[in-house]
Formats: structure tokens, C-alpha cells, sequence
């Protein structure tokens, strides 16, 4: 297992830790498109090594973000898919790709409303409020009780 490379008691730090790895956002990304073999995530990340294109799908899997099952056993191939955790990431990916279209200087991507066609903003919900909120504000969590209010 691979050690922290950030030992502070901060969400963002803790996740970086799982998926900030070069490489790793692009290998779980390639699965969330329908990429499922080794061979296939390989080919659509040019520049990527086998290595360390098996060492970020072993890592991914022991942090419960893939799950691998043998589709061959001579030679052992696997299929990859993305856990119920891994999947939880496309609003990530998303929020990236909006983030690029405001701030690259060449766009790839953009996220659309398949029914329109239009493109999408992205927008906080509170369910307890059933509205959309424009302010909100990370709070550390000892700070907040049982119930969620400070």
C-alpha cells in the first residue's frame, strides 16, 4: 500500500491522496467512458506505460474505486468497472470539463442537457430547502452536530 502523501485533516488532501496520482483522474475517467480492458484504457491514454498503467489500476482497486473480474484465464485478462464509489466521480469529471470551458484557452469538451442540447451550469441543491443556493461555505465537521447545524 502506498503511504499519505498528505497527512492533514482535510477532505480535499485525503482524496488527493487516492486519486492524485499523474495519471489516475484519466484512468478512472477512460472506465466512467466505457473503456473496460487493459488494453483499451491503454490505447485511448497515449503516452501512458503498462506499468504504470497496472499500478494505478491495482491502487484504484484497493481503494474501492474498481473493481477488475477475469473475462480470459489464458492469459489472464480482466475487465474493469467503476464501483458505486468510482462512479460518484463523474460529477468531478463534470465540474472539470466546466471549469476548462471557462478558463483553457483550447476547449475539448463541454457538458450539454441531452434534451435541449444547451450547455449546463453547474449549481449547488440544498434538499432540506429544495432550492438551488448560490452561498454555502465548507464547515469542519467538529463544529457541526448530530443534526448537521452548527
Amino acid at each position: 500500500m502506498r503511504e499519505s502523501k498528505y497527512d492533514l485533516p482535510c477532505n480535499i488532501a485525503q482524496t488527493l491522496n487516492i486519486i492524485g496520482d499523474r495519471w489516475t483522474l484519466l484512468v478512472l475517467h477512460e472506465i466512467l467512458a466505457g473503456s473496460r480492458t487493459f488494453n483499451e484504457i491503454k490505447k485511448e491514454l497515449n503516452g501512458i506505460s503498462s506499468n504504470i498503467l497496472s499500478d494505478r489500476l491495482k491502487h484504484l482497486e484497493q481503494a474501492g474505486l474498481v473493481i477488475s473480474s477475469l473475462y480470459s484465464e489464458h492469459p489472464p485478462r480482466y475487465e474493469y468497472n467503476l464501483t458505486e464509489s468510482g462512479n460518484e466521480l463523474e460529477g468531478i469529471f463534470n465540474a472539470m470539463i466546466l471549469w476548462g470551458r471557462n478558463n483553457l484557452e483550447k476547449c475539448y469538451k463541454k457538458i450539454i442537457h441531452t434534451e435541449c442540447n444547451h450547455e449546463v451550469e453547474l449549481a449547488y441543491y440544498c434538499p432540506h430547502c429544495n432550492q438551488n443556493v448560490d452561498e454555502l461555505e465548507a464547515v469542519e465537521l467538529d463544529a457541526v452536530d448530530t443534526t448537521g447545524l452548527k
